[in-house]
């Protein structure tokens, strides 16, 4: 069974740093690039970053270019979403996901293969 399990959410002030953590087992992790998708009260979910396997490339939103920092320890199984000078509008639900592609180029909200349950973020003004 695919799991993805997402940490590190929680309340911090605009300005904060926090750094969310998503562990996969069940699935050959190399094979599968990684995203980090958000979705905040009353609005649809997006991507933020997505990170390929095949050469640890990666993608940003534009709003969260320069502060956002997508890494993976493929020793591990894990990607992280390091989240630096956060803002209110930030404030989100923030899930992992992944699919079954080597490359970032295919992440996107409706094409993931597999989807954690997510971790709230909140940031206070």
């Amino acid at each position: 069974e695919v799991q993805l399990v997402e940490s590190g959410g929680g309340l911090v002030q605009a300005g904060g740093s926090l750094r969310l953590s998503c562990a996969a087992s069940g699935l050959t992790f190399d094979d599968y690039a990684i995203g980090w998708f958000r979705q905040a009260p009353g609005k649809e979910r997006e991507g933020v970053s997505c990170t390929s396997s095949s050469d640890a490339s990666t993608v940003y939103i534009d709003s969260v270019k320069g502060r956002f920092t997508i890494s993976r320890d493929n020793a591990k199984n894990t990607v992280y979403l390091q989240m630096n000078s956060l803002k209110p509008g930030d404030t989100a639900i923030y899930y992992c996901a992944a699919i079954l592609r080597r490359t970032w180029v295919f992440c996107s909200t409706g094409a993931m293969d597999y989807w954690g349950k997510g971790t709230p973020v909140t940031v206070s003004s």
